[in-house]
């Protein structure tokens, strides 16, 4: 979230507030809770992974992208996490809908002006 150039582009309010609650303060504060009182009362704790993070971590501890996403993974639920999520088929389903629409823009470019050009772009963050 320290990278979000907020810029507004990707979410709603609300969304805003939710994504203001998701940080590293709240994240280690309900790991805390949730060492403290019995599990019938823990907070689930889930955390996605994008695509993009992976390389960078692999580099730095000089392992393959595998091993860097396995490792990760362990490292989050050793602290307690419950899921981890890989976002990168969410990141998929966002290219094959932007072709989809630029395909249909295309078709439709001698019948209607603002067709073409289409901008499209994922979060710098």
């Amino acid at each position: 979230l320290s990278d979000c150039l907020a810029c507004d582009n990707c979410m709603t309010s609300e969304e805003g507030a939710r994504v203001f609650q998701q940080n590293q303060k709240e994240f280690f504060h309900v790991l805390n809770l949730n060492k403290k009182c019995d599990t019938s009362k823990h907070k689930v704790l889930a955390v996605s992974i994008c695509p993009q993070s992976l390389p960078y971590f692999a580099a730095k501890f000089n392992l393959s992208v595998n091993d860097a996403a396995k490792r990760l993974c362990g490292f989050l639920k050793s602290l307690g996490v419950h899921y981890v999520f890989d976002t990168t088929i969410a990141a998929d389903f966002s290219i094959l809908e932007s072709q989809r629409e630029f395909v249909q823009r295309y078709q439709r470019r001698n019948q209607e002006e603002h067709a073409l050009p289409m901008f499209a772009s994922a979060c710098p963050g």
